[in-house]
């Protein structure tokens, strides 16, 4: 007697999103979002208490169920448990949105070394382990969305720390979305300009003011939100919002590396301020 075919995994009536440094700025956007989309969520950020706030308003705005984690992603221990539950088989994640980080006011090589390591640890080494324990995951179901906040900042060669980890989440995700090809699982990075979010005064640095052009030049969270999300499920390797920042991405790939460096360099504050993207 021939065995019947093990039946599929079932499909959650609704997907669930995780989302890392959900509590301001681009994380707290792709919350909002993608439970305005119908997914319920894990929320992951340090902060216990506002992540209680957040899940309140998403809770009673969105009818979605929302399950808290906090963790400092620079905490091995604690990466790991957020990595296990993104992992799980049990409760699957079908969109996990590696978007935690922040910035440095201070150069490289006179800089507090813990603090680099820190951020290596936050925007390098948290996206690697979370993005691998998704897809592994995800592979096996045939399905499933990983999004990246990169940087236009990872394009700029001489941008400081910041932009050399982000040139890291940059290659690391279309490396990923190569391999991933015909698995039904797919990878996405954004990589946006200068947003609109706390993080900038975190950095010590002034987000954009009133004129026509700091207008142009920085971006709100919801554009910059609803176009990554439309990019990760159209299958796009690369998302950068807004026509003006896709411009400054094309010139910056023909523009020799060294003029670019030392012009980025020259701008008041150098690479020790200028970090594009908001905080995540």
């Amino acid at each position: 007697m021939s065995t019947p075919a093990a039946s599929p995994a079932p499909v959650p009536a609704r997907p669930t999103a995780l989302v890392t440094g959900a509590t301001a700025g681009l994380g707290a956007g792709f919350a909002e979002r993608l439970a305005a989309r119908g997914h319920d969520l894990v929320l992951v950020a340090r902060d216990a208490g506002r992540l209680e706030e957040r899940a309140a308003r998403l809770r009673e705005r969105h009818g979605v169920a929302v399950e808290l984690l906090a963790a400092d992603l620079a905490d091995r221990a604690a990466l790991q448990r957020v990595a296990e539950r993104v992992a799980d088989p049990v409760r699957p994640v079908d969109v996990l949105v590696n978007n935690a980080g922040f910035g440095l006011k201070q150069r490289f090589f006179d800089g507090d070394p813990a603090d680099h390591e820190r951020m290596f640890d936050v925007l390098c080494r948290a996206v690697l382990v979370l993005s691998r324990a998704a897809t592994g995951a995800m592979v096996p179901r045939g399905r499933g969305y990983v999004l990246n906040v990169g940087s236009v900042a990872g394009m700029v060669p001489g941008g400081g720390h910041y932009s050399a980890a982000k040139a890291y989440v940059i290659v690391l995700t279309e490396t990923l979305a190569g391999e991933l090809r015909g698995t039904g699982v797919r990878a996405t990075v954004v990589a946006p300009g200068y947003v609109r979010t706390e993080f900038h005064e975190r950095s010590g640095m002034r987000s954009g003011g009133r004129s026509a052009l700091t207008r142009r030049v920085w971006l709100d969270v919801d554009d910059v939100v609803d176009a990554a999300l439309d990019d990760l499920f159209a299958g796009r390797a690369v998302s950068v919002p807004t026509r003006r920042w896709q411009a400054v991405s094309t010139l910056l790939d023909v523009v020799p590396r060294g003029l670019v460096s030392r012009v980025w360099n020259a701008a008041p504050g150098g690479a020790a301020r200028r970090h594009p993207t908001g905080k995540h």
